[in-house]
């Protein structure tokens, strides 16, 4: 069945977006843009983040824990004293409590032991690292500008320095192949990371890489390829309890208004979550003796992904003949990702 992490708390974020700010390199793939929807001349004043602040405490009911996340942005590429402005306009809410701890996301060759030191002082808790690819090929066609072992030194510094780590790859990029997906994904998984986030490649209006798809010189993974590799994905994160954050960029009017090709879709995590109930599923059905009967029992938050969008699995299920063969039920108790059954 696999181990999967306990489910964390109910946690406010509350998001602060700094698109391109910071960053050092245009990648191939990249819009800021389009992808945060929001534009960076209002992050410059403090009050801005402050009032933004104020305003998501006033509107939320109470939350376990409650963070602040800077986003968009390679934060430690920005100048020092730039970086300070912005963490210390958070400051006052850390001091009172009312939010618990900093997030930023940045890339793997703006950290170092100095800098670590700098975000711990100013309540930087989690750094999420633009790892994207482990393949030295693939970072030097998306045009990153940094390679495989800044990424694998960035993560083992943060790690030695007490921060939360994230990191986020990019299935589909530009020269990788399904081999070597799969071999960065395991040297993630050996390095032990928080959270991982899985974010499909899709070509966006503005881009680079819209130039090389328009051109013919790239072709993006369908949506079944993309399904397919983030289900691998899940189950080999999971069975390592390694928590998977999302799949699939977050919904924007401004990033379906831009989106010129690739895997994308609102709910696509959720697609994901449904392929890896069926492959759990499927083989026990189908060693199901004629006659018996499945009795499966699953956590109620689970079931939407097991019936999954549209009812795709259970269609699927009828057509192998197999549905009839099924008796789920739910379980409060039960952790989600776990199932227990018996046939008889």
């Amino acid at each position: 069945m696999g181990n999967f992490p306990p489910e964390p708390a109910m946690s406010l974020v509350i998001p602060i977006f700094i698109p391109h700010q910071g960053c050092p390199q245009h990648c191939l793939f990249c819009n800021q843009v389009s992808i945060s929807g929001k534009l960076s001349s209002k992050v410059d004043d403090a009050r801005y983040i402050r009032d933004t602040i104020n305003e998501w405490l006033g509107f939320s009911r109470k939350h376990a824990e409650v963070q602040v996340a800077f986003y968009g942005g390679s934060f430690t590429c920005l100048a020092k004293e730039r970086q300070e402005v912005l963490l210390a306009a958070v400051r006052p809410f850390l001091e009172k409590g009312s939010v618990q701890f900093i997030r930023l996301s940045t890339r793997p060759d703006c950290i170092d032991e100095k800098i670590c030191d700098f975000l711990l002082k100013f309540g930087v808790k989690t750094v999420e690292l633009g790892v994207q690819s482990l393949d030295d090929r693939v970072l030097e066609a998306a045009r990153r500008g940094h390679t495989s072992d800044d990424s694998l030194r960035a993560m083992a510094i943060l790690q030695e320095k007490g921060l939360t780590l994230g990191v986020q790859l990019m299935p589909g990029l530009p020269g990788e192949s399904t081999l070597s997906f799969l071999v960065g994904l395991h040297r993630v998984i050996s390095c032990n990371p928080d959270f991982v986030r899985l974010y499909p490649t899709l070509v966006i209006g503005g881009s680079g890489l819209a130039g090389e798809y328009q051109r013919g010189r790239y072709r993006p993974l369908s949506m079944e390829r993309a399904i397919a590799l983030c289900c691998i994905a899940k189950e080999r994160l999971g069975n390592a309890g390694i928590q998977i954050m999302r799949m699939g960029l977050q919904a924007s009017e401004s990033l379906e208004k831009e989106l010129i090709a690739g895997p994308y879709h609102p709910a696509f995590g959720e697609f994901v979550a449904a392929r890896h109930w069926f492959k759990r599923v499927r083989p026990l059905l189908a060693g199901c003796p004629a006659g018996k009967t499945l009795s499966l029992r699953i956590s109620d938050r689970d079931m939407s992904a097991f019936v999954g969008p549209k009812r795709a699995n259970i269609k699927r299920l009828q057509q192998l003949g197999l549905e009839s063969r099924l008796q789920i039920t739910t379980d409060k108790t039960l952790k989600r990702g776990t199932m227990n059954y018996v046939i008889n």
